[in-house]
């Protein structure tokens, strides 16, 4: 009794699987229907493939797998990429931006002090000339006496 209970377990389970066998031989029917897989079934590969099933499904298992791994790397590869490239452009930028502001503060000192030696030197020059001049008068005259000859050489050349 327990065996005839067996054999018709296995006989439901059998005629379960029957509709389910039917719907996926249809499918495949299809897919070698398409005309890229079959172009791809009429190549070597595809050959080889078709009698190695075992082979088969594991390269497409592998395949399918290693789709999100691949994927994720290649845009990791992406993202580092364009932010390395917006990277470097906002380094470079920065770096000119410090370059000209140092530049422009050292120009200005240069300015800066370009003007103060020029105020010290004209300081000095006049202060000394007005030192010279009080304290020994012999030399505001002998100048005064060049002045008038040279004016007077020039006067001269000029009356010819």
């Amino acid at each position: 009794m327990e065996m005839d209970q067996c054999n018709s377990k296995s006989k439901s389970r059998v005629t379960e699987f029957q509709p389910l066998f039917g719907s996926w031989a249809t499918l495949l029917r299809r897919l070698y229907d398409d005309p890229k897989v079959a172009q791809l079934m009429k190549t070597r590969i595809g050959q080889y493939l078709s009698s190695h099933p075992f082979f088969a499904l594991m390269v497409m298992v592998f395949g399918a797998m290693s789709a999100i791994p691949v994927g994720m790397f290649l845009s990791f590869a992406l993202v580092t990429i364009i932010m390395s490239a917006l990277g470097l452009v906002f380094f470079e930028a920065f770096l000119l931006f410090v370059g000209g502001t140092t530049l422009l503060c050292v120009l200005s000192g240069i300015a800066l002090f370009s003007v103060i030696v020029s105020f010290i030197l004209n300081a000095l020059y006049f202060t000394i000339s007005n030192i010279l001049s009080r304290y020994n008068p012999n030399l505001t005259k002998q100048h005064d006496v060049q002045e008038k000859e040279s004016e007077g050489k020039t006067s001269k050349t000029k009356d010819m």
